[in-house]
């Protein structure tokens, strides 16, 4: 009875999770419910998949709205009416047109119009499919209105926005933080009414207790609307179903192109090799994966043909197939990947294939899939919701309320006493907690593309973000849960630096003829790029790069590809959290610490010395030493990936792991110990594949910095850093010889770039210079250099803001003139020189020459302009200081110190910031001494509370030198940061030193 319900994905407009509606009516007893969204279908999925676990027939539709103004409300009659309105919203979407006051003729689908909109519009004709819903409010009107003939088309129309009295008042702050206004501001047409709640159904049909007819009308339509989704193990997979025309034709073809690439990949094709190839084509033709694979080597293929560098990761790196067809490069026999991690019988979903492709170059291998496979709307974006968090919350809310905006900072900050704050503050906090976590708006998934067999819009309506590609709306857990399984193409900066690199190695040197990248086998025993590795010497090498991974990598002594791979994978906090990081490390130095390992832990994983390391791992123990079939044990894969939905389940499958390591004679500590390692991956552990993929990528960054550094760090400059800030990259080139220039507007293009060893920064760096001229800059000198001032300001037509820019960057220091005088010269002739482009002069014109005097530009000087326009200096950071530092110890002295006390001076590079089991603040630090050398610091939380990090600059630090594993940390004890001169730009009582004499031998060789 009732026919226009709405969830929590009409949103910023409804109150109600779908799960909770389905309670509603089964607290009614109804054996019937639908879901109308307003301009959305969000929902409709996942209360289809709850209506039917619960037994309830679910039907679906939408609550179609122009502003808040309810036109009709369609109802899908089966599936195919799903489809129909889901092409009929995405269409008004897509072109943010409004919608007719009358519907569209629909095949599969009914349509009800309000009373009061039926009169306001005069609707006298109504087709087989149409109805005329009456409210309760309505009931009185229709005894006296000429509606009342229509005895076939009345229905109930009770809508059910909320559940009470509070839920109402969410609506009414949801509506106001939509529009926008102050909550006493919000008009009564933009919000729902108090009586739009779930009603007792008796007291519904009651209120209908005169026109019978009416409510037998009503319960005719409602069952005349049913549709069904199969959410089951082992639902159909509703992916594309076939590449080259039949599921045969694509077998054939993937077993071809395997056989092909077997001698490719392989020197010596083993028995081993052949078995497993044979093992997983048969499995993925079993479980109809067949043009899964074949659609991912497509789009991997096109990549080449566009000379497009691309990382395949996920568990599909597991896979001998994916291998062979180039998805990936990591090679499973190698490692030895577990198959069953790849893919089992029990698995319903398929392997995870995670493309990575630089940045730019994701753009066009999307568009080349929407191209291939997207004709009709069979591919779309994957959609993604946007929660409230409760900061945020407590800032639109503070602003409904009229909060002053210093009152809205403290609330949202946690910076206040609850008992100080006044009602209307707390009214904030408490509604904030309501809307913590429930839907704000619609996003797009940070990867997943979906190519379906039927059209997208079976499944959902879709949006039109400014990318320019269709989205569905709703997320990946839901894509899952019907079987569209997604495609992940993602950008990575770490791509674009490898793919640049080899460009400027090139360009610079000619005459060099560079390995294939693509093949990093030989990269894996070079003895340089090993040193490298084992002296953590990474920076901007993708993954390896990190304090923490320089941490890791000291302290294992990692020297080779397997140990890489391991520490890829120790590093995630599953592993770290777990306490068995510091266990491997423990047993991977020390042989006889392995002793400790549990037989059948060393048993299933003797590569790791019986550590729990990656996902696979959590399958084989569950599997070996729980004795879980692989069904159950998948259960606990996708647990601890976060992609499960039922606690149930994963709870069922916990009880039967310790039930049957009872059975099997185990002891509670060790079952108990086993399981909380287990659990501690939760949404952390990585697939050993995975793993491998990432060291893969890190082999080749390496190789390029091992041998190219200087070029490595300006595509790494050019691709936007990496863990760091630019001038960490910067300071990496000058360590391994190069001269660092300032913008030039003769050398420098706007990107960053290398001659030699000379690197001229890009004038993208220069904040505040407007991109439309640094390209005019750029085109001007094409034919002919710059002579003067008077040359460039004629050719290159700039504001004098931006003029100022390029002379205190000293970007036109081509001209021989100190940026004193040629910022006067601007200045002056400025209004002579200013120019339009579009209009050729007759005669050109000169300027007076004036005689300035001679000024003199300090190394401080150029240091805080280089601080204002470059958010760093080309400069020794520490003459920057007020005073010189009192401390000489540098981190190459530190390890004559361990267990001592000592003060150290240090340039903040970095701090991460973490909290310790009982969520207390604490900061790990990376700083450069005045050498120029790597210093890591632990803050520990009372430390981190008393002396908190004040932003960039130089630390005084005090504190422990200690060593763990051979890696030297300070903790600290005490923090402070150093004191800045008084910038000598505005200063005129600076006194103009000789900073040469700040200045050591190695600071002139590395700053």
């Amino acid at each position: 009875m009732f026919l226009n319900n709405h969830s929590y994905y009409s949103l910023r407009y409804g109150t109600i999770a779908e799960d909770d509606l389905i309670q509603l009516a089964l607290q009614q007893g109804l054996k019937q419910f639908i879901l109308t969204d307003i301009n959305n279908t969000s929902g409709c999925l996942n209360f289809v998949r709850i209506a039917q676990k619960n037994n309830i027939i679910p039907g679906v539709g939408i609550d179609v709205r122009n502003q808040n103004q309810q036109l009709y409300v369609c109802l899908a009659k089966n599936n195919e009416g799903f489809l129909e309105l889901n092409q009929f919203l995405s269409d008004h979407l897509h072109h943010k047109k409004e919608f007719p006051a009358q519907a569209p003729y629909f095949k599969y689908c009914h349509v009800i119009y309000p009373f009061e909109q039926v009169l306001t519009y005069e609707k006298n004709y109504f087709s087989t499919n149409e109805y005329i819903g009456i409210r309760i409010e309505d009931i009185n009107k229709l005894r006296f209105s000429k509606l009342s003939l229509y005895k076939e088309k009345l229905v109930i129309l009770h809508t059910v926005s909320f559940r009470n009295k509070k839920e109402y008042n969410i609506h009414r702050l949801l509506r106001a933080i939509d529009k926008n206004v102050l909550l006493s501001k919000l008009p009564k047409e933009e919000q729902g009414s108090p009586t739009h709640k779930m009603i007792p159904i008796n007291d519904l049909c009651g209120n209908f207790a005169d026109y019978p007819g009416i409510i037998k009308n009503t319960e005719k339509l409602l069952q005349d609307c049913t549709i069904h989704f199969d959410f089951g193990p082992r639902r159909k997979n509703q992916n594309l179903k076939t590449v080259f025309g039949s599921p045969e034709a694509d077998y054939s073809t993937l077993v071809k192109l395997c056989q092909q690439q077997l001698p490719v990949r392989y020197d010596e094709i083993t028995i081993e090799i052949q078995e497993r190839l044979k093992k997983e084509l048969l499995l993925i033709k079993q479980q109809d994966y067949v043009s899964f694979f074949l659609i991912n080597w497509k789009i991997i293929c096109y990549a080449k043909e566009k000379d497009f560098y691309h990382v395949g990761r996920g568990s599909g790196a597991n896979s001998i197939v994916a291998y062979l067809l180039g998805i990936t490069d990591v090679d499973p026999i190698e490692l030895d990947l577990y198959f069953e991690r790849f893919m089992n019988l029990y698995r319903s979903s398929p392997p995870d294939f995670d493309i990575d492709f630089s940045t730019w170059d994701r753009e066009d291998v999307t568009k080349y899939i929407f191209e291939t496979f997207g004709t009709n709307y069979h591919a779309a974006l994957l959609g993604a919701y946007v929660t409230f968090k409760h900061s945020g919350a407590v800032r639109e809310l503070g602003k409904v309320f009229g909060l002053p905006k210093h009152e809205i900072d403290k609330l949202s900050d946690g910076k206040y006493n609850l008992n100080t704050l006044d009602e209307l503050s707390k009214l904030v906090l408490k509604y904030a907690t309501h809307l913590n976590g429930k839907p704000n708006y619609i996003s797009i998934h940070a990867a997943g593309i979906l190519i379906s067999e039927k059209p997208i819009h079976y499944f959902s309506a879709t949006n039109l973000p400014p990318k320019g590609f269709p989205t569905v709306q709703f997320d990946m857990h839901i894509a899952e849960d019907i079987g569209l399984y997604k495609f992940d193409i993602l950008g990575q900066r770490g791509l674009g630096k490898i793919k640049d690199a080899i460009a400027i190695i090139k360009k610079n040197h000619p005459d060099v003829t560079l390995p294939d990248i693509h093949y990093a086998k030989p990269f894996f025993t070079d003895k340089r790029i090993n040193k490298m590795i084992s002296k953590a010497e990474c920076i901007g090498c993708f993954y390896v790069e990190s304090p923490a991974m320089r941490m890791l990598l000291k302290k294992l002594g990692v020297n080779n590809y397997l140990s890489l791979v391991a520490a890829s994978s120790i590093i995630r906090p599953g592993v770290a959290k777990s306490g068995m990081m510091r266990e491997y490390i423990l047993r991977h130095k020390y042989p006889e610490r392995r002793k400790k390992a549990h037989p059948v832990l060393w048993n299933i994983m003797p590569d790791t010395y019986g550590v729990m390391v990656y996902q696979e791992d959590v399958i084989k123990v569950a599997h070996h030493y729980a004795n879980l079939d692989l069904g159950e044990a998948d259960v606990l894969r996708r647990g601890m990936s976060g992609k499960y939905r039922s606690r149930e389940e994963f709870q069922t499958v916990k009880n039967k792991f310790i039930s049957n390591c009872r059975k099997n004679g185990e002891p509670d500590t060790v079952i108990f110990e086993v399981w909380r390692q287990i659990e501690s991956f939760a949404g952390y552990a990585f697939a050993k594949g995975h793993s491998a993929s990432y060291a893969v990528e890190s082999y080749q960054s390496l190789f390029l910095k091992c041998y190219y550094p200087l070029e490595y760090m300006v595509a790494t400059i050019n691709n936007g850093g990496g863990f760091y800030r630019v001038d960490t990259y910067i300071h990496e080139a000058k360590k391994h010889g190069a001269t660092i220039h300032p913008p030039c507007i003769e050398k420098s293009n706007i990107e960053t770039t290398i001659t030699g060893k000379d690197i001229y920064l890009g004038f993208q760096h220069i904040q505040g210079l407007e991109k439309r001229n640094m390209i005019a800059i750029v085109n001007a000198r094409i034919f002919k250099s710059f002579i003067s001032m008077d040359d460039f300001m004629e050719r290159v037509s700039l504001s004098i803001d931006q003029l100022d820019l390029l002379i205190r960057i000293d970007a036109m220091r081509s001209f021989g003139k100190d940026k004193r005088t040629l910022l006067w010269e601007a200045y002056r002739s400025h209004h002579i020189s200013y120019t339009n482009n579009n209009q050729q002069k007759l005669f050109k014109l000169g300027s007076k020459k004036v005689s300035l005097p001679a000024f003199n530009i300090t190394p401080l000087e150029e240091a805080f302009d280089q601080l204002e326009l470059l958010h760093f200096t080309l400069q020794y950071p520490f003459i920057l200081l007020e005073k010189s530092i009192s401390s000489t110890l540098a981190a190459d002295d530190l390890a004559n110190y361990i267990n001592e006390q000592i003060i150290i001076y240090g340039y903040l590079v970095t701090a991460k910031n973490t909290r310790t089991s009982k969520g207390d603040r604490m900061y790990f630090g990376t700083f450069l001494d005045y050498k120029g050398y790597w210093v890591d610091t632990v803050h520990f939380p009372p430390v981190a509370k008393r002396y908190p990090f004040s932003g960039k600059g130089i630390y005084k630090i005090t504190g422990k030198v200690v060593s763990e594993f051979d890696f030297i940390t300070i903790e600290v004890t005490m923090l402070k940061r150093m004191p800045y001169v008084s910038d000598p730009r505005f200063d005129i009582t600076y006194n103009r030193k000789d900073f040469s004499k700040e200045t050591g031998p190695v600071m002139k060789q590395i700053y």
